[in-house]
């Protein structure tokens, strides 16, 4: 027995990540029996964010405001710029409470098999932003995969062909981890990075 409400939502649930029938029916049941309240909570959340959240105008991150308070804060170092593919990369910097310049977010990375280009990555905006002469570094924080090299790779020679000083996350053996059960991938780069 199909009820179109039902599988509306099931429907819903399986568009966010790593969510599949099996989870997404799991979800859809257990908030109808069980926590309807929460159901309404999340619905009335989706809908306020969908309409209340956009992005900054300077650095493209999530905002209620046409600038978020990143961007307004006055003690963070304007000369510094990381960029990051996402907002929960930006999130994760920001949590780590060692980073005080400011961020330009992507919403993407490189992914010509997707058909994903630099324009649908935001580099044009990213090119103004680091045109106002204010940049003297920008940080390439994307992530170390095939998309996010790539993606590194364009960022620093746009940067560099235009004078900017440009660095990159460091990669290597984890805090705490022992040499014998490190994937030899990162124990190649930790040596070649090795400073």
């Amino acid at each position: 027995m199909a009820e179109p409400s039902l599988d509306a939502l099931i429907e819903a649930l399986r568009r966010l990540p790593g969510v599949g029938v099996k989870s997404a029916q799991r979800m859809a049941f257990h908030l109808l029996q069980h926590d309807r309240e929460g159901a309404q909570r999340l619905a009335a959340s989706l809908q306020g964010a969908v309409k209340n959240i956009r992005h900054c105008e300077r650095c493209h991150t999530f905002t209620e405001s046409p600038v978020c308070s990143t961007c307004l804060d006055a003690t963070r170092d304007s000369r510094l710029l990381c960029v990051v593919e996402s907002p929960a990369d930006q999130a994760a910097l920001e949590r780590t409470g060692s980073y005080r310049g400011l961020y330009f977010v992507l919403m993407g990375k490189l992914s010509p098999l997707d058909g994903v280009g630099a324009r649908d990555i935001g580099l044009g905006q990213l090119l103004q932003r680091v045109g106002d002469g204010s940049v003297d570094e920008v940080i390439v924080a994307t992530n170390f995969t095939a998309e996010g090299e790539a993606t590194a790779h364009v960022i620093s020679e746009a940067m560099k062909s235009r004078g900017l000083k440009v660095t990159r996350l460091a990669r290597g053996v984890p805090i705490g981890s022992e040499l014998e059960y490190v994937d030899l991938g990162t124990i190649a780069h930790a040596l070649s990075d090795r400073r």
